[in-house]
């Protein structure tokens, strides 16, 4: 009976022990190394990942030119017009400029504002020629009218006909379309209101007829009908 007894308090003293602190003892070594692995694996999967979108988020942005101020349109930029700023790059407007050697003396076609992404639209060059006038192989064209009163209410974007005008004498040559459907890319505000010269104004054209207009604005009066 004292047996039976000593062996129930054993069980006894067992029963109130911690169930875990019991099962921990039965736990072989081996799997406490496992576990360890494990959790190690686990912890440097979550490093590579946070570090992973840490470099895209920062690959993300990218260097580009932006106005420093208001710019009007036909300014010649200079490298105080613009300067370098970190953009998204998902929301980056399509042939923005990152290299100021590109914009350094180009021709703005519009007004920018202040802040403003500077893209190869912007300016007088062969992209803003292509699209304007809808040819692969566009030209921009000056073209000096004698009128300045037809300068002053053309506008970029309007769509004209270049007229040379009537030759003087009996032998003269009459007024002729030189080129239909072209596109007014700058109209460059008199910088002297005084100044009764005559004004020049940009068009695109593509590249036959870009150089017709060019050969007879040399020794021909033109001008331009709108359509």
């Amino acid at each position: 009976m004292s047996r039976l007894r000593g062996g129930t308090g054993g069980n006894s003293e067992l029963g109130r022990g911690s169930r875990i602190e019991f099962l921990a003892r039965l736990r072989p070594t081996w799997a406490d190394a496992v576990l360890l692995r494990r959790v190690t694996a686990v912890a440097l999967l979550v490093i590579a990942a946070f570090s992973a979108f840490h470099d895209t988020s920062s690959d993300d942005r990218i260097q580009v030119l932006v106005a420093v101020r208001d710019l009007p349109p036909g300014l010649t930029l200079g490298l105080d017009d613009v300067r370098s700023a970190s953009r998204e790059s998902a929301t980056l407007p399509a042939g923005a400029v990152r290299e100021p050697d590109r914009l350094r003396g180009a021709t703005l076609s519009g007004a920018v504002a202040a802040g403003e992404i500077l893209t190869d639209l912007r300016v007088v060059g062969p992209r803003l020629a292509a699209l304007a006038a809808g040819a692969p192989d566009a030209r921009i064209v000056p073209i000096r009218l004698a009128d300045n009163a037809v300068a002053d209410i053309l506008r970029a974007g309007d769509r004209v006909d270049v007229v040379a005008a009537a030759e003087p004498g009996a032998d003269g040559r009459p007024a002729r379309l030189l080129a239909s459907d072209a596109a007014v890319v700058l109209v460059p505000e008199a910088r002297n209101p005084r100044d009764q010269g005559e004004r020049v104004v940009l068009v695109a054209l593509d590249s036959r007829h870009a150089t017709a207009v060019a050969a007879a604005s040399l020794h021909a009066v033109l001008t331009v009908t709108f359509r």
